[in-house]
């Protein structure tokens, strides 16, 4: 079952980890950077990475020490101590999927990266995308998953069947991605696994949105997305082939 992008995801431009922005105290992925992008009316992207006892936690990085003044992996924590570790340049900690979806509550549509648990893009045991799952079982707004894992999504589709899920996709150049096998980006790179996975959609690296697979993609019914858009001149470009973008940086212009 190949389950179709919800048309609120083409309505309005998706904010890049929630509308953040660290000066004015709502870095990446906090309940600040969420409130602000329901304020403004974007749409919203957060990532997901798994506590030590199994929690879908809202956070970019393995690791703690970019965000927070904690240190180590994210996932030698529990939920409970992640909640009380602070993001930096704000009051607040991380937070878990549930308190996300709680504060949204389906007034615009959410885009959740799950994370690679693997390091190499191979096959996960699962855990993050059973949280992630069980935590969108009651939700009724419009929301989507990606992952750059391909079996990531492959776990979403038996797991959420009815759930919009796509690939998190890239020109895969081997020096940016180091230290991924060369031949795992050069397999990731044709997007092969868009039909085994019955996705309806990819995110595509910006820089790469002329390349003739999405073309190819889109041809077919795909919905093309891309990342990430950091001005309005790159915004211009890249909607030529995109239908709709996550952004930071600037104010992406809201439809009138």
């Amino acid at each position: 079952m190949r389950a179709p992008l919800p048309a609120a995801f083409l309505q309005v431009p998706i904010a890049h980890r929630a509308y953040h922005n660290r000066a004015e105290r709502r870095p990446e992925n906090s309940r600040g950077a969420i409130k602000a992008a329901l304020s403004a009316g974007y749409g919203i992207e957060i990532d997901l990475q798994l506590s030590a006892d199994g929690v879908a936690m809202v956070f970019h990085d393995e690791r703690l020490e970019r965000l927070t003044e904690a240190t180590g992996f994210l996932r030698d924590y529990s939920a409970a101590a992640l909640g009380q570790t602070l993001l930096r340049d704000c009051d607040d900690g991380i937070p878990t999927l549930t308190e996300v979806l709680a504060l949204i509550a389906g007034r615009v549509p959410l885009l959740i990266e799950i994370k690679d648990q693997t390091d190499t893009m191979s096959e996960t045991d699962g855990r993050l995308e059973a949280a992630t799952a069980a935590a969108l079982a009651n939700y009724s707004g419009p929301v989507a998953v990606m992952s750059f894992n391909p079996h990531s999504i492959a776990h979403m589709a038996r797991l959420a069947p009815a759930l919009a899920r796509g690939l998190t996709t890239s020109l895969y150049d081997p020096e940016s991605w180091a230290p991924l096998a060369v031949e795992t980006c050069d397999r990731l790179r044709a997007i092969p696994d868009y039909d085994p996975t019955l996705c309806s959609f990819i995110s595509h690296e910006a820089a790469d949105l002329a390349s003739v697979r999405v073309a190819e993609l889109k041809a077919q019914g795909a919905v093309i997305l891309c990342w990430t858009i950091k001005s309005a001149e790159a915004e211009a470009k890249a909607r030529r082939i995109a239908q709709n973008i996550t952004f930071e940086q600037y104010p992406a212009l809201l439809p009138s």
